[in-house]
Parts: structure tokens; sequence; C-alpha cells
């Protein structure tokens, strides 16, 4: 089959739990047995599990580093001017007692400080943020996983790091999936960003519409075009319904509350592996998309 033109789609839910990975990984699935060329990147880099349901081959892994200043205070004048050019607070210091500080945590790696020195006291080094892995699952279809450190703060550099890697390896005809983080923070706007298409994936319960709620309106605001789908149907009431219809929103496809899926999914297998249904659900869902 003739792959379609290039498409990144996210995969994105107001909080965890909702089912992004059963969809993820199921969507990419389905788009192998299609023949076209398809990556999935694991952007949940706090927690990335695609790779539990997906066997694929590892090629290689490489670090994601950060500049991070580092001051020789046997240089330093005390004279507060890299403290005011950091917008993010990373530098903290107290002239009269001559203590200053980097606050890794806080800092970007922009490189203002070394701008605001005329004294030499600032260099910088390579901080470590995590890691990006490619794997490949076969001639046309390979998972990349973006995985921050325990301790960094923010995964964000390493999920665009991962992102990049991706557009790099589809090239001019590939379809990228991405499995967003939860929630509607930097890490979800970060891998929401770079998509053309999101599918907002969302549980028919109060607490589900109130995250769709929050994801549906950020969307909005970045402009991005968006879908639901809702998963495990029959769970709980038709507020979802009511609020997706009063807002003109796509319902691009019900996943049933089930026993039988949320079993198989507990033990790592893809249903669109072993029902049929799914695969022609999902296939009609992508093609409706591009």
């Amino acid at each position: 089959m003739t792959d379609p033109k290039p498409f990144k789609i996210a995969i994105a839910s107001g909080k965890g739990g909702t089912g992004k990975t059963l969809v993820s990984t199921n969507l990419f699935y389905t788009l192998q047995q299609l023949d076209y060329n398809v990556t999935l990147v694991d952007c949940d880099a706090e927690e990335p599990n695609a790779l539990v349901f997906i066997n694929g081959d590892h090629q290689n892994t490489f670090n994601v580093t950060q500049k991070v200043p580092v001051i020789d205070e046997s240089k330093c004048t005390f004279c507060g001017k890299c403290h005011e050019y950091c917008n993010y607070n990373a530098i903290f210091i107290l002239p009269p007692a001559k203590i200053i500080k980097v606050i890794k945590d806080l800092c970007h790696g922009c490189g203002a400080c070394s701008v605001a020195c005329n004294f030499g006291a600032i260099s910088e080094k390579d901080e470590s943020l995590g890691t990006v892995s490619q794997y490949t699952v076969s001639a046309k279809a390979g998972v990349i996983e973006a995985r921050m450190k325990v301790g960094v703060f923010s995964p964000v550099s390493v999920i665009k790091t991962a992102i990049r890697e991706a557009v790099k390896v589809s090239g001019k005809t590939g379809i990228i999936i991405m499995d967003s983080p939860p929630g509607t923070s930097c890490p979800f706007i970060q891998t929401v960003a770079a998509a053309d298409y999101v599918i907002l994936v969302a549980e028919p319960t109060p607490f589900g519409v109130s995250d769709l709620i929050q994801s549906v309106e950020t969307l909005k605001t970045i402009q991005k075009p968006f879908g639901v789908i809702v998963n495990r149907a029959g769970l709980g009431d038709d507020e979802i319904y009511k609020y997706l219809q009063k807002e003109n929103i796509s319902l691009l496809m019900e996943i049933p509350f089930s026993k039988k899926i949320a079993s198989l999914y507990s033990k790592g297998g893809l249903v669109s592996k072993l029902t049929p249904e799914w695969q022609n659900e999902l296939t009609r869902m992508f093609h409706s998309l591009c």
C-alpha cells in the first residue's frame, strides 16, 4: 500500500491511566499491517512503557545533555550581573557573604550568565538529562523511547530530542505517533505542539470530563486540530457525550469497558493483534484524519 503524506499524531489526555498507550501501541501495530512507514515515539519520558507491548531490536542510545554553568569563585567579583541576567532564578547569590551557587534544577542552559560575566568566572559543563533510544520493529517500523534521568526537574528537552530523532528517521513519507505524557503541563505542550493532529483519550466519568475540558481548552489556545476517543465506554454516564456534542468535537472512536481488553493489556498484549475488528476501526479512524 502506498504511504500517505507525512503525518504526526499525538495521543494525549488530561490525566494518566485513560488509555493513551493502549491507543498508541495498537494504532502503531495496525499501521504496520497496512505496510505504512511508521514510527512510535514514547514521549512519556518519566515512565516510558511502549516497549512492554512492542518487541524491537535495539539500535542505539544516546545521552541528552544540557550546558550548565560552573562558577569559579576565585575569579568571581560577586557583582550579581549573572543573577540579574538569569530569567529562571537559577543563580543564588549573597554578595556580602561572598556566596554564589548554581541551582541546576532551575537552569535552562540558555547561556545568559556566561554573556553577563565580564571576569571569565563562568564556564559550562554538560549535564545529563536523560536518554533517547531507537528500536527497529521491521523494515518500515520503529520505536523511539525518551527516558528522563531520575532526579531531573523537567523531561522537556528529552522529549523534544526524541521527536526530532523521529522526524529524522521517518523521512519524507513517515507517519509519527507520539504517546504523550499525561496532564496539560509543559511536557504535554511540547509533544502536542509538534503534532499535525491530536487524539485525546478520555473516560466517561466526572474526573474524565473535567480533565478532558482542560486538554481541549489548551489545544484551542495553541490552535491544534483534535478529536476524542472515549475509552471504557459504558463505565460512567453520558456527560462526556453531551460535552462533545455541545462543543462540536469529533468522537473518533469508542473503546468498550471490557474485562477481556483489560486482561490482555495487563499482560502486555495488543488487542488489534487478536481482534480484526479493532484493526478495521483504527484503520477507519486513521483514514478519517489524513
